[in-house]
């Protein structure tokens, strides 16, 4: 099976890279924002080419300043996107004219040796054509005017960049990858567990809080299973999203949730279990996501056990209570080859499916050893359970009165079903729905 061709993006900062890479993609992957410096990281995404999947690779701006912020680490990743890929675009502002930028970045490029096209942003139709013409003074023999805004010439940007590959040997690579999203607080080693996993810089790492923005999607093989990781930005507390590129990243981290089948919740060593993570693990569960918690620098920490961590989760956030716990340093790789078998584990248990009997037998076992109590005269009858939906896994009770199931009685229930079923690492829903003695028509739901 041969693997996709690669588009890498490249250009000074602000010149419509991460514009081009979302309408190529036909979604917003990478966040658009008139700040410089925006994109920091090599995004992936994929893109239909005349009928063909290719992969997009979307670069952090090149500068000339290398004072400034990141921008040793963007330089980095940038010409990491150019080697692995099949053939480059470089960007430029028409409006701008030809900038000391655009040609340090051209200089870079043609000493890369790949195929390479000058799409020349910003030129809404052909009247603006003169505006390209300074351009040429770059060396790059193929150009292309564009408007990233208008999808002028999009189509004929292809067509050019991928003038003397072969597209139509490249087949599309179909497979059921496990989607694990990394979450947490800014900096608590997010994209140090990435790089970590991959053997390679992929994100830009820095002791700066806030470095990653964007959600970075990377395929790795763990103990023979394909997955693919998505790095995230850290959600910050809301009073703390000043920029509007933050806000745009927590948006960016609640979409990676909700892409995942897996999100792995770091938690920093040293401080333990924050209000904010909570919050963080509220928004897991919300989403009906498997989830695994990861202690991260704990190489760092002294005088505090693995027990007392494991019985700060217990107490404080029940959900994580049933979550696989591994205490590791993505910095050092220390116990992270206990990771894949922990996500095996929840993926199973998100894929299992029990029977209607076994859980008709587990409700009567469970309903003898503790009968719901009486309610105004009135007891709580659970005529049958079934499984109904996976990922969450998702239970139906058809029950006489709804309104008479007590909290007590519900946790109860859980705990019972979590002893005998486990579902490590991931929520349950329960649901449930109104049924008369006679088995009439469902009348009301509601959710546990």
């Amino acid at each position: 099976m041969k693997n996709k061709l690669k588009l890498a993006l490249v250009g000074r900062p602000n010149v419509g890279k991460s514009a081009l890479f979302n309408r190529l993609c036909g979604k917003r992957i990478s966040i658009v924002d008139d700040e410089e410096g925006t994109t920091r990281d090599r995004i992936y995404g994929e893109a239909d080419v005349f009928g063909s999947l290719i992969e997009v690779i979307d670069t952090g701006g090149i500068a000339l300043d290398p004072n400034l912020p990141f921008q040793e680490g963007i330089q980095r990743q940038a010409k990491m996107a150019i080697e692995e890929a099949d053939t480059v675009v470089m960007v430029v502002d028409a409006q701008s004219g030809v900038t000391p930028a655009d040609e340090y970045v051209a200089r870079l490029l043609l000493k890369a040796g790949k195929p390479l096209t000058l799409a020349v942003n910003k030129v809404d139709d052909m009247s603006h054509i003169n505006d390209t013409y300074d351009f040429y003074r770059l060396g790059i023999e193929k150009m292309v005017p564009i408007s990233v805004t208008h999808g002028f010439q999009l189509a004929e940007l292809l067509e050019t960049s991928f003038e003397g590959l072969d597209l139509q040997a490249q087949e599309s690579f179909v497979s059921e990858r496990i989607k694990v999203t990394i979450v947490g607080r800014p900096n608590v080693g997010k994209s140090t567990l990435l790089n970590q996993l991959l053997s390679e810089e992929r994100s830009v790492v820095s002791p700066i809080a806030g470095t990653t923005r964007d959600a970075i999607d990377a395929d790795v093989t763990l103990n023979g299973v394909e997955m693919t990781f998505i790095d995230t930005a850290g959600v910050r507390r809301k009073k703390a999203e000043h920029e509007a590129v933050d806000k745009f990243a927590a948006i960016r981290t609640q979409t990676a949730i909700e892409r995942a089948d897996i999100c792995l919740l770091i938690l920093e060593g040293p401080e333990g279990l924050t209000a904010q993570d909570k919050k963080i693990a509220s928004l897991i569960e919300e989403a009906g996501k498997g989830c695994i918690i990861l202690y991260n620098k704990w190489d760092l920490v002294k005088g505090y056990r693995m027990e007392h961590c494991i019985q700060s989760l217990k107490t404080e956030a029940n959900f994580l209570a049933h979550c696989p716990i591994l205490f590791i340093s993505a910095r050092t790789g220390s116990h992270l080859d206990k990771l894949a078998p922990a996500i095996l584990e929840v993926r199973r248990h998100q894929r299992e499916r029990i029977t209607t009997g076994q859980l008709n037998k587990f409700i009567e076992r469970a309903v003898q050893t503790y009968h719901p109590p009486m309610i105004q005269g009135k007891r709580l009858r659970i005529y049958y359970m079934t499984h109904v939906e996976t990922q969450p896994p998702t239970f139906v009770l058809f029950v006489n009165y709804p309104h008479l199931m007590l909290e007590t009685y519900k946790r109860y229930l859980i705990g019972k079903f979590r002893e005998e079923y486990q579902f490590t690492g991931n929520p349950l829903v329960f649901v449930l729905r109104h049924r008369s003695r006679a088995g009439s028509a469902l009348q009301e739901s509601a959710a546990l």
